[in-house]
């Protein structure tokens, strides 16, 4: 009996759809606030009140978690890239690809445990007061 594939997709899931799905996702949040950024920013020749205000809007904890989404999403996009071009352009890397989307993971973690601890220590403080 032969195996068919669902109809309507390609993709059957796995690790590597995951990783081109998430990689896609971070690169258009990443544009986005690049997009933001330079709006926000070109705000201050047209009105520096204005842009005082939009700048008092960022102090909020919301947008605080935001920034730590944002170096979430950096740091993917930037380590999925390297793991791309590895299985793009290593002779073993098509071989690895697996192995490296796990180390990926691990490294993820390993900088954003302590990152959003540090990142988000400053907006704890401010909304419950300082800790000795």
């Amino acid at each position: 009996m032969a195996t068919t594939t669902p109809v309507g997709t390609l993709y059957r899931g796995g690790d590597g759809m995951w990783t081109w799905v998430l990689h896609r996702i971070t690169g258009v949040s990443v544009f986005f606030f690049l997009f933001v950024h330079v709006l926000d920013t070109a705000l201050v020749r047209v009105s520096p009140e204005a842009y005082d205000l939009v700048i008092a809007t960022y102090k909020t904890p919301i947008v605080a978690l935001l920034e730590v989404g944002l170096v979430g999403a950096v740091l993917y996009h930037a380590l999925n890239g390297i793991r791309v071009i590895l299985v793009d352009f290593w002779a073993q890397g098509p071989r690895y690809q697996r192995a490296m989307t796990w180390v990926i993971a691990g490294f993820w973690l390993v900088v954003m445990i302590p990152g959003t601890y540090r990142m988000m220590t400053h907006t704890v403080e401010a909304l419950f007061g300082s800790t000795p």
